[in-house]
């Protein structure tokens, strides 16, 4: 971890963007919280008692005793960096390491998530402009507690290169739009001009506003169905039934649990706000369970309520049977509704003369009465095609499917998927090994303290893609779980070969205190890490 720090100068930048006069500069402190933060996952209050059993010199470049990360200087430097400004910090950081990795920028994914905390936070104010930590929509599933949110831009998949915090009861729609507005200046940093990458964010980037501020630049995101167009071109592409077959696409192997899902497409267009965009149409045999359940429940209203039409007529007796079959006929006409029709039929029912019938003789009938029989029945078509447009989803671009810059719906497809990566950060972020643990009181600090979660997901993720580049260029495995051969290893399944690791330090020579395993040395061969140059901090 220590290493990838020193390679995208981690403590050098923030020193540089946060400029100090501390005894113990705020580079390293933040430098010392990302490690804790990517090892023992320890709260800030016990980052000393982290750093008392640890080799300053060689994870940070210089011997400091236990006490330089006391609460004072951590909370010093905090506050050094939010005056500066969190977000620029944290740009500038993933800015120097874009220069050391080859990262690809064809992409970039957007997304946000609310990180629930403990406690009052009284010291918030709506009308602030720091952090408001308060109630919101929580995507924790947790109302009763307050929150805040963190936001992402993506590359290569999970590489964050922007991000931070905002207010917990901030709509996704004005920071998606508060975004959309500087993007362009912020890919042109990276020498990217709009048309040269494309934007992928969740569908509630679907606003007029934001539609009309992202301007040359190309996007796509899932239009979502409280749009008209979008209920439209599902049933449109259902009726028609003409797909094209995509297959899987899943880049894990399925399992019993989760089997892949097979995909087909159809493409478009759609109007929103007076400009036409291509929509892709979008089937998975992965049904979307929310939409499931909710057309059961319409299938289940549905029959309900016309049992419930035909209750008093059922009860009725006609004395005449074309009486009763016209009664059926008008019914089954009018108690019929997008889901069930009803089945009439006409039975008898006789009255017998009261007393017993003579020996060997029947009973006298004394009169017939006419009854309605129904039985309900779905409409097998109509519900399966409810059904199969609850596995359709619509994508929304303005990508060009002719000429130079095309893409297809496949493609897209597939740029829309890797919108994942950014969910997996999520899970990263919001581990509550370490999120469950936020005590600070001033929103500020705590601001400040996304920026050092960020700065850790990246070196984490950076480790991962290094691995995974390894493997693509030499086309070579690594021992995975149980030391069976993967392809697509892990920081988390590199940092459990390390468990335990350590060196002893006899005055000034450093020596493993067990020899590394074939396993260890395969992990640091792909990681481009000399056995050597884990013992001499000069080169980390």
């Amino acid at each position: 971890m220590a290493n990838f720090c020193r390679q995208i100068n981690l403590l050098e930048t923030i020193n540089r963007v946060v400029p100090n006069n501390m005894n113990v500069d705020v580079g390293t402190i933040i430098q010392g919280m990302v490690l804790d933060t990517l090892s023992s996952r320890s709260p800030l209050y016990r980052l000393a008692s982290f750093f008392l059993y640890q080799d300053t010199e060689l994870l940070l470049g210089r011997e400091l005793p236990e006490t330089s990360f006391n609460d004072t200087t951590v909370a010093r430097a905090m506050d050094a960096v939010f005056k500066v400004g969190a977000q620029k910090v944290f740009s500038e950081v993933a800015f120097q390491a874009s220069k050391v990795f080859s990262l690809k920028m064809n992409h970039v994914h957007f997304d946000t998530t609310s990180v629930s905390v403990w406690g009052a936070y009284d010291c918030c104010a709506p009308d602030s402009k720091n952090l408001n930590i308060t109630f919101g929509k929580s995507k924790d599933l947790r109302p009763d507690l307050k929150q805040f949110l963190i936001k992402m831009l993506c590359v290569n998949g999970n590489i964050p290169i922007l991000g931070g915090c905002e207010d917990g009861n901030t709509s996704d729609k004005p920071i998606n739009n508060t975004l959309l507005t500087r993007l362009s200046r912020c890919m042109a940093k990276y020498g990217l001009k709009p048309g040269a990458f494309l934007y992928i964010a969740d569908c509630a980037m679907v606003t007029e506003d934001n539609l009309q501020v992202i301007g040359a630049n190309l996007f796509v995101t899932r239009l979502p169905f409280t749009y008209n167009e979008a209920c439209r071109v599902v049933s449109e592409a259902i009726a028609e039934d003409e797909w094209e077959r995509i297959g899987l696409l899943n880049q894990t192997p399925a399992t019993v649990k989760r089997p892949a899902a097979r995909y087909s497409i159809t493409e478009k267009k759609v109007t929103l706000y007076g400009q036409e965009y291509r929509a892709v149409v979008v089937h998975s045999t992965a049904h979307d369970k929310r939409r499931l359940k909710r057309i059961n429940r319409e299938i289940q209203q549905s029959e309900k309520k016309l049992r419930k039409g035909l209750c008093d007529e059922l009860k009725r007796e006609y004395f005449c049977r074309s009486d009763a079959e016209v009664t059926a006929s008008n019914l089954m006409e009018t108690h019929t509704n997008e889901l069930h029709q009803i089945e009439i039929s006409v039975t008898d029912k006789v009255h017998y003369k009261r007393g017993r019938p003579r020996k060997n003789k029947t009973k006298k009938i004394a009169s017939v009465r006419y009854l309605l029989n129904a039985r309900i029945v779905e409409k097998s078509k109509e519900i399966q095609k409810k059904r199969d447009e609850a596995g359709c989803f619509v994508l929304l671009s303005n990508v060009c499917s002719e000429g130079k810059d095309k893409q297809t719906g496949t493609e897209l497809l597939r740029a829309y998927k890797d919108q994942y990566g950014i969910e997996r950060n999520f899970a990263f972020i919001k581990d509550p090994l370490f999120v469950n643990d936020l005590f600070l009181k001033k929103p500020e600090r705590i601001e400040v303290l996304g920026m050092v979660l960020l700065s850790a997901l990246l070196i984490w993720n950076l480790i991962e893609h290094t691995l995974r580049q390894y493997i693509e260029n030499y086309r070579e495995t690594l021992p995975g779980w149980d030391n069976k051969p993967t392809t697509r290893p892990t920081t988390f399944m590199l940092s459990t070969k390390f468990s335990g690791f350590q060196v002893a330090k006899l005055g000034q020579q450093q020596r493993f205190t067990k020899p590394l395993t074939k396993a260890q040395l395969l992990y640091l061969k792909a990681l481009g890490i000399a056995e050597q140059d884990l013992l001499n901090h000069n080169k980390l």
